[in-house]
């Protein structure tokens, strides 16, 4: 293998992480901490949905109302640590919208101006949904990868019932 091929194969400057850091390009810290506010966002609501319908004591509401806020906040911490904007964050799917609502825009079972997959999967989560699957994964018609999905997706309010 020449040299200066194998030097730029395992140059860290190229690692997508650490470009992410630098130039604020899209990377592997940026993905992840997308999904991790995703999550902290429909488990937000999911809250939301509980107070609304009194399922929740004082001390539950309180404690995750923390937990988000701390959620929330080491989320930011680590946007400023990897120069990240936290807007960035919320990608544009297209024709599907975008991932996330704007702040203070969502809020569960009201209409929205703008449909995010946020609110989509908040909704399937809040009334359930299963879904049953499988597909192949392979190359050069060769199959590798059998997956056989089964999913049930719902609150926890609602798989105790």
């Amino acid at each position: 293998m020449p040299e200066e091929l194998t030097t730029e194969i395992f140059n860290p400057e190229s690692l997508p992480i650490k470009t992410a850091a630098k130039s604020n390009n899209s990377g592997l810290a940026s993905l992840l901490l997308t999904v991790v506010e995703l999550l902290r966002q429909l488990m937000e609501a999911q809250v939301i949905r509980r107070i609304d319908r009194g399922s929740l004591s004082d001390g539950e509401i309180d404690r995750a109302a923390e937990s988000l806020q701390a959620m929330e906040k080491q989320i930011l911490n680590l946007c400023e640590v990897l120069e990240i904007d936290p807007v960035d964050l919320n990608l544009d799917l297209g024709e599907a919208g975008k991932l996330l609502p704007k702040k203070g825009e969502y809020y569960p079972d009201q209409p929205s101006k703008d449909g995010t997959i946020l609110e989509l999967l908040d909704r399937l989560i809040s009334t359930g949904v299963v879904i049953e699957g499988d597909a192949e994964i392979g190359i050069a018609q060769v199959n590798l990868i059998k997956i056989k999905l089964r999913l049930m997706l719902s609150t926890v309010s609602e798989l105790d019932s």
